[in-house]
C-alpha cells in the first residue's frame, strides 16, 4: 500500500509538472504569437502622412489625393500634417524620428532626398539611413511662369530683360534647396543672368506673391501652377521637361525655347521611417500602387499636369541614388548653398 501510494503521488507531481510546462509552453506560444496578430492587424488605428511644405502646393496636393486613396484602402482615416520649412527639413526631420510602427510616413521629393544633402553642410536627417523608400507617387515636370505685367513673354525675352535689368529681376521658390529654387539656379547658371531668388515657406505662398507681382517669375510645379496659367492670371513661358507637357502642349520647353540641355523634373515619393517591419512596408507599397492605379486617382493626379508613377521600394531606392549624383552635379555647377 505504501509503494503504491508512493508511486501514486510520483505520478500526481510528474503530471502537475507536465501540465504547467505545458501551459508555459502555451503561453510562451500565445506570447510570441502577439507581434504577428499585431502586424496582422495593421493599420489599426490613423496613419498621418507628414508634408514638408505648405498646403496648397504641389507636395501637399499630391498627399491629399493619396491619403484620400489610402483610406478608402486601409479602412483607417489617413491625415495630412504640414510641416513647411527649411527645403523641406523640417518636416524630414520629424519624420525620421518618428516611431517605426507604418503610422508616420512622409511625402518626399527630389529636394528632401536627392538635392538637399548636397546643398546643406549640416542636415537634420540622412535622406538615405533614416527612410525607408515605399514607392514613388508621381513625376512633375516644372513650368516657368511669369506675373502677366512682366515685360516678356518667351524664354529669350526674359534672358534679354534680366541682362538688361541685372538682379532686378526676383524668382520665388517653394524653399531653399527645393527643385523650384534649383530649377532657377540652374537656369541662371546657363544663361549667365543675374536674379534674385526670394524663398518661400512652401509654393503656395510664393504663387500668392507671384499672383500680386511682388515677384516676377517661377519655375514652379505645374500642378500648383496650371489652373492659374488656365485662367489667364499667369503666363506660361515654358515646361524644365525634356518634353512638352500634355496638359500644356503649346507651351514650349525651356531647351527648345533658348537655352539647349536644359532640364529639371521635380518627382515626390512615399516614406516610412527606416526601421519599419518589412510586412507593414509591403502592406503599404501595396496599398499606394493599387491606389494610384485607380482612373479617378489617376485622372486627378494627370489634371494636376503630373504623371503617376508607382515601382517597388527596391526600385526607388535605386532611383533616388541615381538621382542624388545627378543633383549634386547640378548644385555644385551652379554654386548654389544653403549654409
Amino acid at each position: 500500500m505504501s509503494h503504491s501510494s508512493d508511486f501514486s503521488q510520483a505520478s500526481r507531481r510528474q503530471f502537475s509538472l507536465g501540465a504547467l510546462a505545458s501551459a508555459a509552453l502555451l503561453g510562451a506560444g500565445l506570447l510570441a504569437a502577439v507581434p504577428a496578430a499585431a502586424q496582422a492587424a495593421y493599420p489599426n488605428k490613423t496613419i498621418t502622412i507628414i508634408v514638408p511644405f505648405a498646403a496648397g502646393g504641389t507636395t501637399d496636393i499630391l498627399a491629399r489625393i493619396v491619403a484620400q486613396g489610402l483610406t478608402a484602402e486601409l479602412g483607417q482615416t489617413v491625415i495630412v500634417d504640414n510641416r513647411a520649412g527649411a527645403g523641406g527639413n523640417i518636416g524630414g526631420q520629424a519624420a525620421s524620428r518618428a516611431a517605426a510602427d507604418g503610422y508616420t510616413l512622409f511625402m518626399g521629393t527630389v529636394g528632401t532626398h536627392a538635392i538637399n544633402a548636397a546643398l546643406y553642410k549640416k542636415m537634420p536627417f540622412d535622406p538615405v539611413k533614416d527612410f525607408a523608400p515605399l514607392t514613388r507617387v508621381a513625376n512633375v515636370p516644372n513650368l516657368l511662369v511669369a506675373n502677366p505685367k512682366q515685360p516678356f513673354k518667351t524664354v529669350k525675352e526674359l534672358i534679354a530683360y534680366a541682362k538688361a535689368h541685372p538682379g532686378q529681376l526676383n524668382f520665388a521658390s517653394s524653399g531653399n534647396g527645393s527643385s523650384i529654387h534649383l530649377s532657377g539656379e540652374l537656369f541662371k547658371s546657363m544663361t549667365n543672368i543675374d536674379m534674385q531668388h526670394v524663398p518661400y515657406k512652401g509654393s503656395a505662398p510664393a504663387v500668392t506673391d507671384l499672383l500680386g507681382n511682388q515677384v516676377g517669375i517661377m519655375f514652379d510645379n505645374m500642378p500648383s501652377a496650371i489652373q492659374h496659367v488656365r485662367s489667364g492670371k499667369l503666363r506660361a513661358i515654358a515646361v524644365t521637361t525634356a518634353r512638352r507637357s500634355p496638359e500644356l502642349p503649346d507651351v514650349p520647353t525651356i531647351a527648345e525655347a533658348g537655352v539647349p540641355g536644359y532640364e529639371a523634373t521635380s518627382w515626390f515619393g512615399m516614406f516610412a521611417p527606416a526601421a519599419t517591419p518589412p510586412a507593414v512596408i509591403s502592406t503599404l507599397n501595396a496599398a499606394i500602387v493599387k491606389v494610384l492605379a485607380k482612373p479617378d486617382v489617376k485622372k486627378q493626379i494627370n489634371d494636376q499636369g503630373a504623371e503617376v508613377y508607382t515601382e517597388t521600394p527596391a526600385q526607388f531606392a535605386d532611383f533616388i541614388q541615381k538621382e542624388s549624383v545627378k543633383w549634386s552635379k547640378v548644385v555644385k555647377d551652379s554654386g548654389a548653398s544653403m549654409d
